[in-house]
C-alpha cells in the first residue's frame, strides 16, 4: 500500500554546523500518559486551540474515546500518521506495512488500526494509519487529507484558533463571492491534494501545493531554473521529515511571486526536487509546496476541500500592495 507523508517534523536549521552528538535513546523517549477521564466532546463548529510547534498548526484529536492529544494539521500529506509511542499508550492493533513517501524519499513503515478518530466534526471508522516515531513526528500524531475530505479548514492566525466544518460541493460548482479584503482561488484536486495553477512568477505559470504541514516553503529545480537570476543566495538549508531522514536544500530569496493575484516579495524558497512533486506530476514544471512560513503573511486561510477553494484575508497593513517575505516569521 502506498501513503504520501511529505511533512516536514522539524524546522529548517543551517546545513553548515557539524552534527550534534546523538542523544541518549532513553532521555530522548516520550512518554505519554493515559488522559483521564474522558474528554467532552466537542460541537459541531468549536474553536480549537493551536498549539505551537515549527510554526504548523495542532488539533486535540480523540481515539477511540481517549485524549484528545496534539495531532499536527498537514493539507500536503494524503494519510494521517500516529505516533509509535502513542499506538503502545492506546493497545492498537498492527495493521500491513506501507510504504510512505515521505520529503527525504520513500520508506517501508509499519502501520496501525484506529477504530474511531475524531476531531471536531471529522470522524472515521477503522483507519489504517502510518506508525512513525513522535521524535520525528514533532507531534504524537498528523492529521492529513484522508481526514479532512469533506471538510474546510479554517486557520484563524490573528486569533490563534481553528475552525473543522462540513462542506458540500455547491451546484453547479458556484463559487461564494469574496469578503470584503479577501482574495479567493479556485484550484484543482488531485489525490486530495488542492494545486493552485492560478500563480506565477514574472509572468510565466508556476503550481503551487498548500502545505500546512511545512513550516518552509519547498521549490523544484524546474523553478530554482527559472528563477535563478531573479534569486539571491541564502545557503544551504537542512530539513528533517516524518520519516527521520534529512535533506540539504537550496534555499533563495526569490524576487516576487503571484498567487490568485496576490504579490508576494523576498520569499525564502528551500529548493529541491523532493518526491511530492514527481506524485503530483509537477517534476518537470516549475512548482513549489507553500509552507507555513508564507501562509502566516496573512490574518486569515479557509481551506475549502468540497469546492476546491482556498481564501486568503489579506492583512490589514498590506491591502493593496504586494506582500514581502521578509516580514513573515523564519524568513531571513
Amino acid at each position: 500500500m502506498f501513503a504520501l507523508v511529505p511533512l516536514l517534523a522539524a524546522a529548517a536549521t543551517a546545513a553548515a554546523p557539524p552534527p550534534a552528538a546523538p542523544l541518549d535513546t532513553a532521555l530522548a523517549q516520550l512518554i505519554i500518559a493515559p488522559p483521564t477521564p474522558p474528554p467532552v466532546p466537542l460541537s459541531d463548529e468549536a474553536m480549537l486551540a493551536i498549539g505551537a510547534n515549527a510554526g504548523r498548526m495542532t488539533v486535540p484529536v480523540s481515539i477511540d474515546q481517549r485524549g484528545p492529544w496534539n495531532f499536527i494539521i498537514d493539507t500536503g500529506a494524503e494519510r494521517t500518521v500516529v505516533s509509535r509511542e502513542l499506538a503502545g499508550v492506546l493497545g492498537l492493533a498492527s495493521g500491513p506495512q506501507l510504504r510512505v513517501i515521505a520529503m527525504t524519499g520513500p520508506a517501508i513503515t509499519s502501520s496501525v488500526v484506529v477504530p474511531h478518530l475524531s476531531v471536531s466534526t471529522v470522524a472515521h471508522e477503522a483507519i489504517e494509519a502510518p506508525a512513525l516515531e513522535a521524535r520525528d513526528l514533532g507531534a504524537v500524531g498528523m492529521l492529513g487529507i484522508d481526514a479532512l475530505q469533506g471538510h474546510a479548514v479554517s486557520i484563524d492566525f490573528d486569533h490563534d484558533r481553528m475552525t473543522l466544518r462540513p462542506s458540500r460541493r455547491r451546484a453547479n460548482g458556484a463559487r461564494q463571492a469574496a469578503m470584503a479584503n479577501e482574495v479567493v482561488v479556485t484550484a484543482r484536486s488531485l489525490y486530495g491534494q488542492l494545486i493552485v495553477t492560478d500563480a506565477f512568477f514574472h509572468g510565466r505559470r508556476i503550481a503551487v501545493v498548500i502545505d500546512t504541514g511545512s513550516p518552509v516553503t519547498v521549490g523544484n529545480t524546474a523553478l530554482l531554473a527559472a528563477v535563478t537570476r531573479r534569486a539571491r543566495s541564502l545557503g544551504p538549508l537542512q530539513l528533517t521529515s516524518a520519516t527521520g531522514g534529512t535533506l540539504t536544500t537550496d534555499a533563495r530569496s526569490v524576487d516576487e511571486l503571484s498567487i490568485g493575484g496576490i504579490g508576494f516579495q523576498n520569499v525564502r524558497v528551500a529548493f529541491s526536487d523532493v518526491p511530492p512533486f514527481a506524485r503530483f506530476g509537477l517534476t518537470g514544471k516549475p512548482a513549489l509546496m507553500l509552507g507555513m512560513d508564507a501562509l502566516r503573511l496573512f490574518r486569515q486561510v479557509d481551506i475549502d476541500f468540497a469546492n476546491r477553494e482556498i481564501r486568503f484575508a489579506l492583512p490589514r497593513s498590506h491591502m493593496g500592495m504586494a506582500f514581502d517575505g521578509t516580514r513573515s516569521a523564519g524568513f531571513e
